[in-house]
C-alpha cells in the first residue's frame, strides 16, 4: 500500500511539472514557424500575407503559398495594426478570450503549490507518516489493542508464576476495584518488568490485554523519540490523553529504557529531547495532576540504566522481575508451546526441560519449532524424541558444518582432544554430567563436549570451580600427553578463554585465592575508578592478581594431564570411539570406555544404568552419523 502511494505522488508530480513547462513555455517564440512581428508586417507589405487569425497577442497567419507562422503582438498594436490589414486587403479574424480570474491565479501560484505539496510530502516521510499526516508527528503513536484474533491469556504464560500473580492482581483490581479500596487500598500507577531477553514480559503484557477487559496502548519507547526537540514530550501528553478518555486502561511501554535512561550523562543534541520527553513523562506519572485509573506497564531488560526518578514508588510502584525458568518452568513452557504439534510416543518433555538449562521461554519456542521442522523435513507425522535431540544440539552447539572437509590427521587429534574434556568431566565428581561429545564440526568449533546439570545450579563453590578449569584444560593436556608439547595445536583456544575468565572471575570476583583476599578487584583491575565507582590498584596487586589466575589454571592443567595419564587406556578407547561414531552420548560414552559397544543391548532397559561417574541417564540415544568418503555427515537414526 505504501509503495503504490509513492508512485502515485511522483507520477502526479511529473505530471504538474510537465504542466508547469508547457504553461510557461506557451508564450515562448522558440517554434520553428514563428516570425518577428516587423517581419510579418514585412510579408504584408509584399502581399505574402493571404489570412489572419488573432488570438489575443498571439497571431497565426497562412501565407500565399499556403505556409502557418506566428508572431507576437506587442502591447496596443491592435490599434494600428487592423487599419494596416485593411489597406492591404488581407482577411482577419479574432478568436474570444474567455480565461477567468481563478485560472489565471491558479496558474500564477502553481509553482508555491507544487513547492508546498513537495514539502509536505517529505516531512510525512521523515516523520514516519505518523498519524495525522506531517503536522501531526506530535500525536501520541500508541496503538489501542481492541482486536481479539490470537488473544492471549495468561493461560498461555508459564514458568514466571510468580511474575504473573503480581499481574493478575492488577488485573483484578482493575475488574473489581471495590475489593481492594474498601480498606483503602489504592492500585498501582506502575508496573516494570525486568528481566533477560526472551523471558516472556511482552507475553506478559499481551496477556494483561486478553484478560483485563479494558482498554489496551501499546507503544515502543523508541517511538517517542526524533530529531526535533519536544516531539516526544509532546507525544507523552497525548498518549495520557487519550488513556485518561478511556480510563480505566493499561498503558504499556516496551523498552522503556530508550526513553528512561538516567538523566545527566550527555550534552545538547538527541540528549536534550530524550530527557525532555523522560521529564514529562514523570509528570504526567506522578505530577499535580492525577492520572486516576491509567496504569503503566513497562519492560526492559537494561534496569540499571533507567532514571531513580522513574523507579521510586508513586511511578513505577511494583518493579516484577521476570527470570529464566527453571526446570518446572521449562516443563510447563514446553507443554504449551507443542500443544499445537504432534508428538511422538517417545516424547518425554520433562527430559527435555532437564537438558535446557539457562533456556528462555524463547528459546525453548525456538526448539520446538526446529523439531517440528526437523521432523516435518524427513517427512514425519509427528516430532519424535530424536527431533528434539537434533533440534537441541543445534540450538545449543550450532549447526553441522557438514561441508566441512577434515583430513584424518585432523579428525584423529579433534577426536583425542575431545576425548581429553569428556574423561575429564566423567573422572571429576564435581563436574556437570556429560551429556554429548561430538567430532563433527558446528559452529566455530570442530568438535565439542556438552556438559549439563542435573538440576538448576544456583551457586558455584570453589572446589566445583577448580574442577571445571581442569576439564577446560583437559583438551590442551590431551593434546601434549598424546602428540608431545610441540605438537600442541590452536585448539585450546576457546578453553584457554573460558579458563582464563572463570580463574579471574575466582581471584577478582568471587574471593576464591587466600592471596587476594575477600576484595572485589573486578572494575579496578579492568581500569574502571573514580567516578564509576571503582577504585586504582596498585602495579603489585595486579601482579599478584596474575600471578594467582595463572597459579589456578596450572593447577587444573596438571590435574587434567595427570587424570588422562592414569585413565590411558579409556581415554584411548574413547578417542577411537569418536572417530568410528563421531558422536557418542553420556551413556554411550561411559559403555566405549569400558571397551563395549556403544549399542545398549537390547534385553537392558533406558533407565538401568546408574548414574556414577556423572552420566546422564534416560537420554535418549545419539543420531548416529556414518562417515562418507568426503568427510560430510548425513544423519541415520536409530530405528
Amino acid at each position: 500500500m505504501g509503495n503504490t502511494k509513492n508512485l502515485a505522488f511522483w507520477a502526479v508530480l511529473l505530471v504538474l511539472m510537465v504542466a508547469l513547462y508547457n504553461i510557461f513555455n506557451a508564450g515562448g517564440t522558440g517554434s520553428s514557424g514563428s516570425v518577428s512581428y516587423s517581419e510579418f508586417l514585412d510579408k504584408v507589405e509584399r502581399g505574402e500575407i493571404a489570412q489572419v487569425e488573432m488570438d489575443g497577442e498571439n497571431i497565426s497567419m497562412r501565407t500565399t503559398s499556403g505556409n502557418m507562422i506566428t508572431t507576437i503582438e506587442p502591447r496596443n498594436a491592435n490599434e494600428t495594426l487592423i487599419p494596416f490589414l485593411r489597406e492591404y486587403d488581407v482577411e482577419f479574424q479574432a478568436t474570444a478570450q474567455e480565461q477567468s480570474t481563478l485560472g489565471a491565479l491558479l496558474i500564477s501560484f502553481l509553482p508555491f503549490i507544487l513547492l508546498i505539496g513537495v514539502w509536505v510530502f517529505f516531512m510525512n516521510k521523515m516523520q514516519g507518516g505518523g498519524k495525522g499526516g506531517a503536522m501531526g508527528f506530535g500525536k501520541s503513536r500508541a496503538k489501542m489493542l481492541t482486536d481479539t484474533a490470537g488473544k492471549i491469556t495468561f493461560d498461555d504464560v508459564a514458568g514466571i508464576d510468580e511474575a504473573k500473580e503480581e499481574l493478575e492482581e492488577i488485573v483484578e483490581f482493575l475488574q473489581d476495584p471495590k475489593k481492594f479500596s474498601r480498606l483503602g487500598g489504592k492500585i498501582p500507577k506502575g508496573a516494570l518488568l525486568i528481566g533477560p531477553p526472551g523471558t516472556g514480559k511482552t507475553l506478559l503484557a499481551k496477556a494483561i490485554a486478553g484478560e483485563a477487559g479494558v482498554p489496551f496502548f501499546a507503544i515502543s519507547g523508541s517511538d517517542f523519540v526524533e530529531m526535533f526537540v519536544g516531539v516526544g514530550a509532546s507525544r507523552v501528553r497525548d498518549m495520557f490523553e487519550q488513556a485518561k478518555k478511556n480510563s480505566p486502561c493499561i498503558v504499556f511501554i516496551d523498552e522503556i529504557d530508550a526513553v528512561g535512561r538516567h538523566r545527566g550523562s550527555g550534552h545538547g543534541g538527541g540528549n536534550d529531547e530524550r530527557e525532555q520527553t523522560l521529564n514529562q513523562l514523570l509528570v504526567e506519572m506522578d505530577g499535580f495532576e492525577t492520572n486516576e485509573g491509567v496504569i503503566l506497564l513497562a519492560a526492559t531488560n537494561r534496569a540499571d540504566v533507567l532514571d531513580p526518578a522513574l523507579l521510586r514508588p508513586g511511578r513505577f510502584d511494583r518493579q516484577i522481575h521476570v527470570p529464566l525458568p527453571d526446570i518446572n518452568g521449562r516443563k510447563k513452557i514446553l507443554d504449551i508451546h507443542s500443544r499445537k504439534v504432534p508428538l511422538g510416543p517417545d516424547v518425554d518433555l520433562r527430559i527435555i526441560a532437564r537438558g535446557c538449562p539457562g533456556f528462555s521461554g524463547a528459546d525453548l519456542a525456538n526448539l520446538v519449532n526446529e523439531a517440528a521442522l526437523t521432523a516435518a523435513r524427513t517427512g514425519k507425522r509427528f516430532v519424535a524424541m530424536e527431533d528434539f535431540e537434533f533440534a537441541k544440539d543445534k540450538v545449543m552447539m550450532g549447526a553441522e558444518r557438514r561441508s566441512m572437509v577434515l583430513t584424518d590427521d585432523q579428525k584423529e587429534k579433534t577426536a583425542y582432544h575431545e576425548a581429553g574434556h569428556a574423561i575429564v568431566g566423567i573422572k571429576l565428581p564435581k563436574c556437570d554430567p556429560v551429556y554429548k561429545a561430538t567430532i563433527i564440526p558446528r559452529g566455530g568449533a570442530l568438535g565439542m563436549v556438552m556438559s549439563l546439570p542435573e538440576i538448576d545450579k544456583l551457586q558455584l563453590f570453589k572446589d566445583e570451580a577448580h574442577q571445571k578449569l581442569a576439564m577446560a584444560m583437559a583438551g590442551k593436556a590431551a593434546e601434549i600427553f598424546k602428540y608431545g608439547a610441540d605438537s600442541v595445536s590452536s585448539g585450546p583456544v576457546g578453553d584457554i578463554q573460558q579458563a582464563s575468565s572463570m580463574a579471574r572471575a575466582m581471584v577478582m570476583r568471587y574471593g576464591m585465592s587466600d592471596e587476594v583476599g575477600n576484595i572485589d578487584y573486578s572494575e579496578a583491575h579492568n581500569g574502571y575508578s573514580g567516578s564509576t565507582g571503582g577504585f586504582s590498584i596498585s602495579t603489585k596487586t595486579k601482579e599478584l592478581i596474575e600471578s594467582e589466575v595463572k597459579k589456578f589454571i596450572d593447577d587444573a592443567y596438571d590435574v587434567a594431564y595427570k587424570l588422562i595419564e592414569d585413565n590411558a587406556e579409556e581415554f584411548d578407547r574413547l578417542a577411537q570411539g569418536l572417530l568410528e561414531y563421531e558422536t557418542l552420548t553420556g551413556d554411550e560414552i561411559k559403555r566405549v570406555m569400558r571397551g563395549e559397544s556403544p549399542q545398549k543391548p537390547d534385553d537392558e532397559d533406558d533407565t538401568s544404568e546408574g548414574n556414577d561417574s556423572g552420566s546422564v541417564t534416560a537420554i535418549p540415544k545419539a543420531v548416529k552419523k556414518k562417515p562418507s568418503g568426503d568427510g560430510g555427515m548425513e544423519p541415520q537414526p536409530q530405528g
